[in-house]
């Protein structure tokens, strides 16, 4: 897929260290110091979640860490913003899932 290799800022990144991660159990490989949403972009990956309610597919949106369209679980951790959150060495991410309507089946059982 496609990574920016010379940014106009960062200089350039093909000296940085190769490094595996895991997205929903699949093993991907990010570039040392990209954030979890640019490795899941230049591994091809474009859907982090599902809306909680609807279950529609959700992916990167602002990528500048104001909208929280990009949350994933990180090691355990809920709702950490791809966008804003550096990918490490082994890391364990996985989408969001559709949750039950709890408030509906709140006003269903009353």
């Amino acid at each position: 897929m496609t990574r920016i290799m010379n940014h106009p800022i960062l200089g350039k990144l093909d000296n940085n260290k190769t490094i595996p991660f895991q997205f929903d159990g699949k093993l991907y490989y990010a570039r040392e110091g990209e954030t979890i949403a640019a490795a899941l972009l230049a591994n091809g990956v474009r859907q982090l979640r599902v809306h909680e309610e609807s279950g529609t597919p959700r992916g990167f949106y602002c990528n500048i860490g104001h909208c929280m369209e990009c949350r994933v679980t990180v090691n355990g951790q809920l709702n950490k913003r791809a966008c804003l959150t550096t990918v490490e060495e082994d890391m364990l991410i996985e989408s969001g899932k559709r949750l039950p309507n709890i408030v509906k089946r709140m006003v269903e059982e009353q």
